[in-house]
């Protein structure tokens, strides 16, 4: 089968699941929004699936995911609460809100008791109950930067997902939890969640994103995040994408900053077949601090891509960018980070570094740290490095009584520390910190 049959066959199977999201909404709160739709979906037929000829792609080759003809799936809610036993971490006090094959499910989430100032509802009920915050700001920012041929999927075919909105001066305490569960099915199936988020100005809250599903299950998720941060407001956002070995992921973050904000995020992968994470972060406002943090963790065949941009727009700016890679097996990375600069963007600095780990000599891992600058008084550094183990460190450890087993799992733990040390939730670092000791004490090649 030539590309040319892959592109046509892949867009062929989601037209039929856009003329089934066009007759499920057509006659709801939603029906204003088919215009959008449609746009988008024109915008995905013209631009097709991305190939390794185009720039941004060049690392990462989707074939594998374009030969799979991806069904539309219904909601397998019968399995939905055994995985989510497993995936839901204890004593974690959050407002949680559960997707199953990209719908809400009530039955599953835990939204009651919401503080003051602070909106958690389903995209469904936001496109009538909100309509103007909705019509403002979805599919506003999102596609220009990253993945613009995914972002117009999203929108064409996203059925539900979240808006959350932290009112003026609001200061969220616990966690937003949002949980994207791909359930079993007998055929591969796609989901589209989509996720809106308006901090107002002087309002602070975290949120995290959790995508899972069954081991051995093969799906496609295509996710979309738009957040906006007015003035003075603060994000922490904490991002696991935990899918199935045999699972697609595309993610895309879109960040709009205003004056004096701040956005952290983590962005943590661990599943997939295939895995592509688009971050992007727009700094319109003077005195923005924006963290990106990032860490994964690859393992036989996987391929993990990271793509992030920020772009100084104004003066006066901080970013701080770390990206680590830990690879095993014959799998394979690639970190393509950029920071622009644009003119009059004054006393800008920003740091961006990629480190990576090979555990094997069949890993790989290709990293591109790239600088425009079209302001003369800014502070910008960027670097990458490729490495492995240290055996003195090893050899050192080993004298001191530990296995060799052991003291390359406690160097490789230490090499993840600096992302992981970060995470303020502590039974998320803790997850983190049991999948690294099981995956690489048991033997580091």
């Amino acid at each position: 089968m030539n590309q040319q049959t892959v592109q046509s066959t892949g867009r062929e199977t989601f037209r039929e699941h856009f003329q089934q999201v066009q007759d499920r909404f057509s006659q709801n709160g939603q029906a204003w929004f088919l215009n959008a739709r449609k746009a988008a979906f024109a915008r995905f037929n013209e631009l097709g699936f991305p190939t390794p000829k185009d720039e941004a792609w060049k690392h990462t080759n989707l074939r594998p995911l374009t030969e799979v003809e991806f069904e539309h799936p219904q909601g397998n809610l019968s399995t939905a609460g055994e995985l989510l036993e497993g995936i839901v971490f204890h004593q974690f006090k959050a407002h949680r809100m559960v997707f199953v094959d990209g719908r809400f499910s009530e039955a599953h989430s835990d939204l009651e008791n919401l503080p003051k100032g602070l909106t958690v509802i389903p995209l469904t009920k936001a496109f009538s109950s909100h309509r103007e915050l909705v019509e403002k700001h979805l599919a506003k920012y999102a596609g220009e930067d990253e993945n613009p041929a995914f972002v117009a999927l999203n929108t064409a075919l996203h059925e539900d997902g979240a808006l959350i909105k932290v009112d003026k001066g609001t200061h969220i305490e616990n966690p937003i939890h949002l949980i994207f569960l791909s359930s079993s099915h007998e055929r591969p199936h796609s989901t589209h969640p989509r996720i809106l988020v308006v901090a107002e100005e002087g309002s602070e809250a975290t949120l995290v994103e959790r995508y899972v599903g069954e081991q051995g299950s093969v799906y496609f998720t295509n996710t979309v995040a738009e957040a906006v941060l007015e003035d003075n407001a603060v994000l922490d956002h904490y991002r696991l994408q935990d899918e199935s070995e045999d699972a697609f992921h595309i993610g895309t973050v879109q960040i709009e900053l205003a004056r004096d904000s701040q956005y952290r995020t983590h962005a943590i992968s661990i599943g997939s077949k295939i895995g592509r994470n688009g971050i992007a972060a727009h700094l319109n406002g003077p005195g923005i601090e924006c963290v990106m943090n990032g860490l994964f963790l690859t393992q036989d065949e996987q391929h993990i891509d990271n793509h992030t941009r920020v772009i100084h727009a104004e003066p006066h700016c901080h970013s701080h960018e770390v990206f680590k890679g830990i690879l095993d097996g014959h799998s394979s990375g690639a970190f393509t980070g950029r920071i622009i600069v644009k003119e009059g963007a004054q006393k800008t600095d920003a740091i961006q570094s990629s480190k990576n780990l090979l555990l094997s000599d069949d890993a790989k891992i290709t990293p591109d740290p790239q600088l425009e600058i079209f302001a003369d008084d800014v502070k910008c550094t960027h670097g990458a490095t490729i490495g492995q183990l240290d055996t003195d460190a090893i050899f050192y450890l080993k004298s001191r009584g530990i296995d060799e087993q052991s003291a390359k799992g406690l160097l490789t733990y230490a090499f993840a520390n600096e992302i992981i040390e970060q995470i303020k939730i502590e039974p998320l670092r803790e997850y983190l910190e049991q999948i690294i000791a099981e995956r690489y004490r048991k033997g580091v090649h």
